[in-house]
C-alpha cells in the first residue's frame, strides 16, 4: 500500500496546544498524543543502515509502539493473527456484534473502564447462557472479544466484536456443534433481550458501588423499553476467512492514516462511510481540536484490555484445547518467529532487503539516541539524494 499523503501524527503536533487549551484533556491521553506526535521520528532515536553490496544509506526511527497510533500496527496485528492459528477449528464462524445504546455514552465517557468491562462481561455472558442451554446447544462455548468505540464519524459508539465457533464442547469432551449443523447459531432478538437485562442489572449495580450519578426515570424506562443492538453475521466459508477477518478489527485505530484527505491551518478532513445512507463513502471536514476531542474519546484507560478470550478459547484452556484440535485432526502449523519474519511473509516486505539496487541486504552501522543521526550520515543522505535526482 502506497504511503498516506497525511498523518495523524501532522494532526496532533498542528493543533495539540490549541486542543489542551481548550479541552484539558485528561493526562493518559496526552501521553498518547505526544507518543504518536514523535512516532518514527528524531526524538525517539533510530538506526542507520548500509547495504553490504551497493553501500545505500538508510536511516531508520525508533516507533512509539503505542496500541493507538496507526502506524505501530502493522506487525503486531500480524503477529496476534498468526498466534490465533494454533487455536482454529475445523468448523463455521460467527462473527457477533453487541453494541450498547448512545444513551449510556455519558457514562462511558466518565467511567470507560467499570462501563467497557461491563460490556465485555454480559456479552460473553449472555452466549455462555444460550450456549449452556440444551435448548440451543448445551455445551462450552468459546469466543474472542474485540473492543470498538468508535463510528466511522469518530463518535462514540462502543461495541464488541466477537469472534464465536458455531458449537462447543460438552462435559465428556465431544465437539456438538449448534442448530443445523453449524450454520445457525442463536436467536438474534433473545440475545437481544437477554443481554439488555443482564448490563442494566449490572449497569444499575455499578452506579451504586463507583459513586456514579444516578440513572433518571425516564432514561431508565427508555433504556428497558428500547431493542439492543445485537448482529449476528452468517457463517464465515472457513477457518482461514475467520483469520482473514480477525485482522480487520483485532488492531484497528479510531482512524487510519489512509482516511485522512486534508490538514490545512484551522481544519481536518477525512473519509468516512456513512451506513445510514447506503454505506456512501464521504467526507467530513472539522476544527483541528473537534477532530483531536473525538479521536481521544477513543483512547483507553491505561493498561486496559481491548482483545479478551474466553471459553474454550482462553489462555487457561491451551492444554486441553489442544487435546480436542488432536482428536478432530487439526495439526496447528508453527507460528512464525520474529518480526522481520512476520513482514516478510504476511506483510510482502522485505526489511533487509536495499531498497536502491534490490540485492543487497542492508547491515546496522550504528544506533543513535534523540540528538539524532551523526552529521556525516546526514551529509551521505544529502549526497544520495543529489544522485538519485540527476538519474534520468
Amino acid at each position: 500500500m502506497a504511503a498516506a499523503e497525511y498523518e495523524l501524527a501532522q494532526i496532533v503536533r498542528q493543533f495539540r496546544d490549541a486542543f489542551v487549551t481548550k479541552h484539558q484533556p485528561l493526562r493518559q491521553q496526552l501521553r498518547v498524543l505526544d507518543a504518536i506526535a514523535v512516532c518514527r521520528t528524531a526524538a525517539l532515536g533510530g538506526h542507520v543502515d548500509a547495504c553490504d553490496s551497493c553501500g545505500h544509506i538508510r536511516i531508520s526511527y525508533n516507533s512509539c509502539r503505542n496500541r493507538h497510533c496507526p502506524k505501530c500496527q502493522g506487525t503486531q496485528r500480524e503477529k496476534w493473527i498468526d498466534a490465533r492459528q494454533q487455536k482454529l477449528l475445523p468448523v463455521q464462524y460467527f462473527h457477533v456484534v453487541f453494541t450498547l445504546p448512545q444513551e449510556l455514552n455519558r457514562y462511558c465517557m466518565h467511567y470507560p473502564t467499570a462501563l467497557y468491562n461491563l460490556l465485555f462481561a454480559c456479552s460473553k455472558s449472555t452466549i455462555e447462557t444460550f450456549a449452556a442451554d440444551s435448548k440451543h446447544l448445551g455445551a462450552i462455548a468459546g469466543m474472542i472479544s474485540v473492543l470498538h468505540t468508535w463510528g466511522q464519524n469518530l463518535m462514540l459508539h462502543p461495541h464488541v466484536h466477537m469472534i464465536v465457533p458455531a458449537g462447543g464442547f460438552t462435559p465428556c469432551g465431544h465437539w456438538k456443534h449448534t442448530k443445523q449443523k453449524g450454520k445457525y447459531l442463536f436467536p438474534v432478538k433473545a440475545m437481544s433481550i437477554v443481554y439488555k437485562n443482564k448490563f442494566m442489572e449490572g449497569l444499575l449495580a455499578s452506579i451504586t458501588e463507583n459513586n456514579m450519578p444516578p440513572l433518571c426515570i425516564a432514561d431508565r424506562k427508555l433504556l428497558y423499553n428500547k431493542p439492543w443492538v445485537v448482529y449476528a453475521k452468517q457463517p464465515f466459508g472457513g477457518p482461514g476467512q475467520v483469520i482473514e477477518y480477525l485482522g480487520r478489527y483485532t488492531h484497528k485505530v479510531a482512524i487510519s492514516n489512509h482516511r485522512i484527505t486534508r490538514i490545512d491551518d484551522q481544519k481536518v478532513s477525512f473519509r468516512y462511510k456513512d451506513y445510514s445512507d447506503g454505506c456512501k463513502q464521504k467526507q467530513l471536514t472539522l476544527e483541528g481540536t473537534e477532530f483531536l476531542r473525538r479521536f481521544c474519546l477513543h483512547i483507553l484507560p491505561r493498561g486496559f484490555r481491548k482483545i479478551r478470550h474466553y471459553g474454550f478459547l482462553s489462555n487457561r484452556s491451551g492444554p486441553a484445547f489442544k487435546q480436542q484440535q488432536l482428536q478432530m485432526g487439526v495439526i496447528p502449523a508453527k507460528p512464525t518467529t520474529g518480526w522481520k519474519m512476520i513482514a516478510k511473509e504476511k506483510l510482502h516486505y522485505d526489511v533487509d532487503q536495499c531498497p536502491c539496487c534490490k540485492k543487497g541486504k542492508m547491515q546496522e552501522l550504528l544506533s543513535f539516541d534523540n540528538n539524532g543521526p551523526p552529521p556525516w550520515v546526514v551529509q551521505q543522505l544529502q549526497w544520495q539524494e543529489k544522485q538519485l535526482q540527476k538519474t534520468p
